[in-house]
């Protein structure tokens, strides 16, 4: 199977915690149907480095005029304190083509806002910090499909509270079919709920070599 990329957008300010997950769990192939059938590369607004909001220095693999639909499995945008600002309107531009390309785009906390702003959540069911965060963005008018979830995934589009990285990264892998239900059921309730049943399970299929 040719391996597909997933690419997250870094930028400076970036909550390191949002993505973390997700990214973790595609980068580590145990447990997955098909190990190995994802990479993650990292695309910043240019390939200079950035600092994220815990203090780290991330060199992007890419800038993101680099990036293109027809080369990515999924663009994963996280939250950043930049977003309410207005910032980086060309990484907004390439989530909507992202998505009128068919390819998914996850978006938590602030970025939720930014694809707001641009009337990108207009149509689409979607989640987001609170309703009154995305009713504060100038021009929203989602309002009819917000959905009371920490996180949301509707087609090729998932969102999700800036609180909520473990169901954001859940949504994420129901979306890439990354691991069968036993094995997703099993992580989510260990890193949801902390629940040592989820481990000793994927302990097990791991063991297996599921």
């Amino acid at each position: 199977m040719e391996q597909q990329t997933v690419h997250l957008f870094v930028l400076d300010t970036m909550s390191d915690w949002e993505p973390g997950y997700a990214v973790a769990g595609i980068n580590q192939p145990a447990f997955q149907r098909n190990p190995g059938r994802y990479s993650i590369r990292t695309v910043g607004p240019t390939r200079d480095p950035v600092r994220t909001m815990g203090g780290i220095t991330l060199v992007p693999d890419l800038a993101l005029d680099e990036l293109r639909p027809e080369n990515s499995a999924m663009l994963i945008i996280p939250g950043a304190a930049s977003w309410d600002s207005g910032a980086h309107p060309e990484a907004v531009g390439t989530a909507r083509a992202f998505l009128d390309a068919g390819v998914p785009v996850a978006a938590i906390c602030g970025a939720t806002g930014a694809l707001a702003r641009a009337g990108v959540l207009n149509g689409r069911a979607h989640t987001s910090n609170a309703r009154e965060y995305l009713s504060w963005q100038t021009g929203y008018e989602g309002i009819a499909h917000y959905v009371d979830a920490p996180a949301h995934r509707d087609g090729d589009l998932i969102t999700a509270s800036g609180t909520a990285p473990v169901d954001f990264a859940r949504a994420i892998f129901e979306r890439l079919d990354l691991y069968a239900t036993e094995a997703l059921d099993a992580w989510y309730a260990l890193y949801k709920h902390n629940d040592p049943a989820g481990f000793y399970t994927l302990a097990a299929l791991e063991a297996a070599g599921a």
